[in-house]
């Protein structure tokens, strides 16, 4: 698109999802995530009733006296947005589409941390890393995130979650509040994802946030139809009007849902499923008092 085009849709955006952000959402973020982030301020000698664990040892054995380490909430959050922008999420209802819904979600997550004055930064990821914008402040730079989600013209048409969470986790040390959204259509092995989310949710605070639409567990009665999978390019022919392929469809979708929930939890991830069809208001604020 045009870059006048592209300006007015990033306006568009901003208008949208500034309101849900600054009237429900900037309060929601703040008791679900400030406070969780713990960050050194300095030694002092160990008093009696001190937790053994916060000793210091290696102030200890210098001095020859018992000091504990004193630490202090961080008032100053990183926030991070790991996008897929896979082929299968450019689908969706025609009112709205999966990406639609991505753009919005990025957006309000983004104006929330802005808000709070907190750092926000994105990966946009498929089956390689597609962009990489670092953690910055204020408006404009929220809107560079948003203008970079309309414009993302990928290279890849897969999704590698591994990967990006891999790259991810390389890129930021310090500890940050990550948001991973994806329809996890290609969630590849289990046990692999299960690991690497295990071991990045041991160092930043993730959240899970799945991408869902009505097509994926209805299909309308159309006939027959050619029906490609985005991700793989795989064409397959389906009568879309079969009571069985509907049932099968649905079963499918069902499944892998399931599969997904399971995964979250074992990984001791906050998770939840947001629809194309419908406000993404209540599921946020469901996980966001979950936290709180």
């Amino acid at each position: 698109m045009d870059a006048a085009e592209l300006l007015k849709r990033v306006r568009r955006v901003e208008i949208t999802t500034r309101k849900l952000s600054d009237r429900i959402f900037s309060g929601e973020y703040s008791s679900a995530f400030k406070g969780r982030g713990m960050a050194f301020a300095e030694n002092r000698e160990y008093q009696p009733g001190d937790e053994v664990r916060t000793i210091d040892w290696n102030v200890t054995a210098r001095t020859g006296t018992p000091h504990v380490k004193v630490f202090e909430e961080e008032r100053e959050l990183t926030v991070f947005l790991l996008i897929d922008v896979s082929g299968s999420v450019q689908g969706g209802t025609r009112e709205r589409t999966q990406m639609d819904l991505l753009t919005e979600l990025s957006a309000v997550l983004a104006f929330s941390a802005m808000g709070n004055n907190d750092k926000v930064g994105a990966i946009l990821f498929t089956d390689r890393i597609e962009k990489f914008i670092a953690p910055g402040k204020g408006r404009s730079h929220v809107l560079r995130i948003v203008r970079d989600i309309l414009d993302c013209k990928p290279e890849g048409r897969g999704s590698d979650v591994i990967q990006a969470l891999s790259h991810f986790s390389a890129a930021m040390r310090k500890r940050t509040v990550a948001f991973l959204m994806s329809d996890f259509k290609h969630i590849g092995n289990d046990i692999e994802l299960e690991t690497m989310l295990k071991r990045v949710g041991r160092r930043h605070d993730m959240v899970a946030l799945h991408l869902d639409d009505p097509l994926n567990h209805k299909l309308p009665s159309l006939g027959w139809m050619r029906v490609q999978d985005p991700e793989t390019g795989v064409t397959r022919w389906r009568n879309t009007s079969s009571r069985r392929v509907k049932r099968d469809w649905a079963q499918q979708s069902l499944a892998h849902r399931d599969t997904l929930t399971k995964l979250m939890a074992r990984s001791g991830m906050d998770f939840t499923s947001i629809s194309t069809q419908g406000s993404l208001v209540k599921p946020l604020l469901r996980i966001f008092h979950a936290r709180g």
